[in-house]
C-alpha cells in the first residue's frame, strides 16, 4: 500500500479563536487508492484517493467528510482542511472523479462507500495514537459537492444505504446545476420551503455574495440564483444556520496557490474578492463553531457569531437561522 504524508505542520500561536489556526498540531495524510488496490497484502482500501487531515497529538476525534467542488482537486482545500482539522476534528476529503458529466448519481454512491469504509479502514492511516470519534460524524461539501452531501444526507434518511449516521451537514456555497428550469440528472430541490426531510440534523450553509455574479460574459455566473445558497436554506427545516459573505466569490474558500491548469482556471471562471484568506478564514471558522455545537453541544460560538458578537474576518451580507 502507498501512503504519502506530508511532515507535521504546525500551527502559528495557539488561539482559541475559530478564525484563526487552532491549538493542535495538523497533519495530511494522501492516499492514493489505485495503489492501495493494487498491493495484495493491503486490507480495506479506500474506494476512491482521499486527502486526510487530522491532528497529530493523542485523542479521539470527531469526524468531517468534506466533498470537493465540479472538476476540482481535493487538494485545492488544503488550507481550509488544516484549520478546521487544527481546532480538534479529522477531515477526511475524497477525490470523487477526475472528470465527470452533469450526472451525480456516481458520487453520492461513491460517498456511501467512503462512508461505509470509514468504520474497518480509516483507523490504519491515522497518525499513532489518534482515533476517529464516528459517533459524531459530520458531511460537508462545496459547490456540485454540496449537492451531493445533501443528497447524501437524504438518501441515507429514506434509504439508510450507510452503516453511520451524519449528525451535521454543512453546505459550502451549495450548487444543485447550472440555473433553475434548466434540465439536468438528479436535481435536489423541490421548491417547496422546509422539503428536504433531515430527521432533525443540523445544517449550516455558507453562501457567496459574488456567486451569482458572472465574471465576464463568456461564462455563466459559478453559483446561479435559482439553484444555489438562498435555494438550498429555503429547502430546509430546521435546525439550519445561514450565512452569506458579502465581497467574496464561489471559489474564494480554496487555497491560494492553486496549481496546474484547473488551478488557474479557478482564479478565471468565477467573480471573486480581493484575497481568498478572509473567506477561507470564515467558512473555516463558522464550520467549526457549528461543528461543536452540533456534534459536541457547545453552541457558544456559533451563537457569538450569528448575534453579532465576535469580529469576522469579512462582512456578512445575510444572516438567518432557524433554530
Amino acid at each position: 500500500m502507498v501512503m504519502n504524508s506530508s511532515t507535521a505542520i504546525p500551527t502559528s500561536a495557539s488561539s482559541s479563536n475559530v478564525f484563526d489556526i487552532g491549538n493542535h498540531t495538523t497533519k495530511l495524510i494522501k492516499i492514493e487508492a489505485d495503489n492501495c488496490r493494487k498491493n495484495a497484502s493491503s486490507s480495506s482500501p479506500p474506494p476512491k484517493p482521499l486527502l486526510i487531515c487530522a491532528p497529530s497529538e493523542e485523542g479521539v476525534y470527531p469526524v468531517l467528510v468534506f466533498l470537493h467542488g465540479f472538476l476540482l482537486y481535493n487538494s485545492f482545500y488544503s488550507q481550509l482542511l488544516q484549520h478546521v482539522a487544527s481546532h480538534g476534528f479529522i477531515v477526511v476529503a475524497p477525490q470523487l472523479y477526475s472528470i465527470t458529466g452533469p450526472d451525480a448519481k456516481e458520487e453520492i454512491k461513491v460517498t456511501s462507500e467512503i462512508t461505509n469504509w470509514l468504520s474497518n479502514g480509516l483507523s490504519r492511516f491515522l497518525p499513532p495514537n489518534v482515533e476517529p470519534n464516528l459517533t459524531k460524524l459530520a458531511l460537508a461539501g462545496h459547490s456540485r459537492g454540496g449537492k451531493v452531501a445533501f443528497a447524501s444526507a437524504l438518501n441515507n434518511k429514506q434509504k439508510s444505504p450507510t452503516s453511520l449516521k451524519f449528525s451535521a451537514l454543512i453546505g459550502v456555497d451549495p450548487v444543485d446545476g447550472t440555473g433553475k428550469g434548466e434540465q439536468h440528472p438528479l436535481p435536489v430541490f423541490t421548491y417547496t420551503p422546509h422539503s428536504f426531510d433531515l430527521d432533525g440534523m443540523g445544517v449550516l450553509i455558507v453562501g457567496s455574495g459574488l456567486g451569482e455574479v458572472k465574471r465576464n460574459p463568456l461564462f455563466p455566473p459559478c453559483a446561479p440564483k435559482g439553484v444555489n445558497h438562498e435555494d438550498f436554506y429555503n429547502e430546509c427545516s430546521k435546525p439550519v444556520h445561514y450565512f452569506v459573505a458579502k465581497d467574496y466569490g464561489h471559489l474564494d474558500m480554496l487555497d491560494d496557490g492553486t496549481k496546474g491548469i484547473r488551478g488557474k482556471a479557478s482564479y478565471c471562471l468565477c467573480k471573486n474578492g480581493e484575497s481568498r484568506e478572509p473567506m477561507r478564514r470564515f467558512v473555516g471558522g463558522v464550520s467549526v463553531a457549528f461543528l461543536r455545537g452540533y456534534l459536541e453541544g457547545d453552541f457558544k460560538e456559533l451563537v457569538a457569531i450569528r448575534e453579532g458578537h465576535m469580529v469576522l474576518p469579512l462582512e456578512l451580507q445575510r444572516v438567518e437561522f432557524d433554530v
